[in-house]
């Protein structure tokens, strides 16, 4: 016995020092085979014998175990997620609320200074057209720019001179630029992850010409410090409304589903009304000057008297002003001048107009054209409102509220609520 406890105390001490002695770590036993419980358990749990004790058990997770563990934290996230993210859209819906109403209010200061909403966009008083020399084709955003808290920006635009560098107008371009860069996180929809943070790319980038059907295509500004165009282009999730004026009907031969152009079918409601994007062009023809009625609040060409509120019959709480947009989704889509700055209500809410690739040959530069499929940035569906909040989109009118209105409302109730001055009875609960 004692050859053997001096065996396993050699190799116990080669395995855990001289400390470590087998005979005391050993439980001490009485002539009578029976433990001495008090100073035998005392040796054996204190000192090295400890080490001992410690060295022979292992504790540990078995891959069971782990694999079981992972699987719950899995479940626990897979549960979590939707809910975190839908509290975080909340937050950007809420946000974009925000934004809306700053606009409301600004567009309300604008009315009771100088008595009618701003217009569309600002052209030439004699030929109306957008691109002359004294037109300088900004639209109505940049007007309501000082009650907007922009009056620095306002101060530096000169709105005497059109400062398209495409047209040949270098040096008022140059004078333009600085504005021109400037990014105003009040007119951009946190939701909306495809807006560039304010600007995308520029489509007509670096000679004017149309290189990129991605990007965005509106009066080019040269950059002052290299000449060149801007490889990008401001843009805004919030568009004006021009109402259920058309935004095909002449321009692509009522290619649009939706619109009833020229005349509606025998017991169809009549969606869509001559002055196409709210100007006053109409029949015989579609383009007939003074023969369009502007049934918005916007013109984007200028060629309409400015409405006011008391032309609003319909009520400003059934009239929209302002809805969102989404701008990577219409190829002219821009902040600062006339085609990119009003949308209409002939188109339905979230109607995906990027849904075709743009450089397909039927949709490339097919501006407003039959050919162009539905799904076409350049095409005419491309005018219609939308966001990426679920189901719908935001939408001011002008009692200064800001309503959601769902995707899913019927054409006739949402054309209605485009026009100011159509006398639709609309119920509250029709949208």
């Amino acid at each position: 016995m004692q050859r053997e406890y001096a065996a396993e105390h050699a190799n116990w001490s080669e395995a855990f020092g001289s400390k470590a002695d087998p005979v005391r770590c050993r439980p001490s036993v009485s002539s009578d085979g029976k433990e001495s419980s008090v100073i035998s358990r005392f040796f054996f749990q204190k000192g090295p014998c400890m080490l001992l004790s410690h060295r022979r058990k292992r504790y540990g997770f078995t891959l069971i175990e782990l694999l079981v563990v992972i699987a719950i934290i899995a479940v626990l996230i897979a549960l979590l997620l939707p809910a975190v993210q839908a509290a975080r859209e909340a937050g950007r819906r809420a946000q974009c609320t925000n934004n809306m109403k700053q606009i409301g209010l600004a567009v309300a200061n604008y009315t009771d200074t100088f008595g009618s909403y701003p217009p569309g966009g600002i052209t030439d008083p004699v030929g109306k057209s957008p691109w002359n020399q004294y037109a300088n084709a900004l639209n109505w955003r940049a007007m309501i720019l000082p009650q907007m808290e922009g009056t620095a920006a306002y101060n530096a635009i000169n709105f005497s001179v059109n400062a398209d560098g495409g047209s040949g107008y270098t040096v008022q371009s140059f004078g333009f630029y600085t504005v021109y860069s400037l990014t105003f996180n009040s007119w951009l929809c946190p939701s909306d992850g495809t807006n560039g943070q304010g600007k995308l790319p520029n489509g007509q980038f670096p000679d004017g010409n149309s290189n990129n059907p991605k990007g965005q295509y509106t009066n080019q500004i040269k950059d002052r410090t290299t000449g060149q165009y801007t490889s990008w282009i401001p843009v805004s999730n919030y568009g004006g409304s021009f109402g259920d004026n058309y935004a095909g009907g002449p321009l692509c031969g009522g290619c649009l589903p939706w619109e009833t152009y020229p005349n509606p079918a025998v017991g169809k409601q009549k969606i869509g009304w001559d002055g196409y994007w709210g100007t006053y062009f109409g029949q015989p023809g579609g383009f007939t000057a003074g023969a369009g009625i502007m049934r918005g609040i916007f013109d984007y060409r200028g060629t309409q008297p400015t409405a006011t509120i008391a032309s609003i019959t319909d009520g400003t709480s059934n009239t929209v002003v302002v809805g969102e947009v989404l701008p990577a989704r219409a190829a002219d889509s821009n902040f600062w001048f006339q085609n990119g700055g009003i949308h209409g209500m002939t188109v339905p809410i979230n109607w995906n107009s990027n849904s075709v690739d743009p450089a397909a040959a039927n949709c490339k530069d097919h501006w407003q054209d039959s050919t162009a499929p539905l799904g076409c940035r350049f095409g005419a569906a491309a005018k219609g409102f939308g966001s990426l909040h679920a189901g719908g989109a935001n939408f001011l009118f002008g009692d200064g509220s800001v309503r959601f209105l769902k995707q899913s409302v019927g054409m006739p109730v949402y054309a209605a609520l485009g026009s100011r001055q159509g006398g639709e009875v609309i119920s509250a609960d029709a949208y």
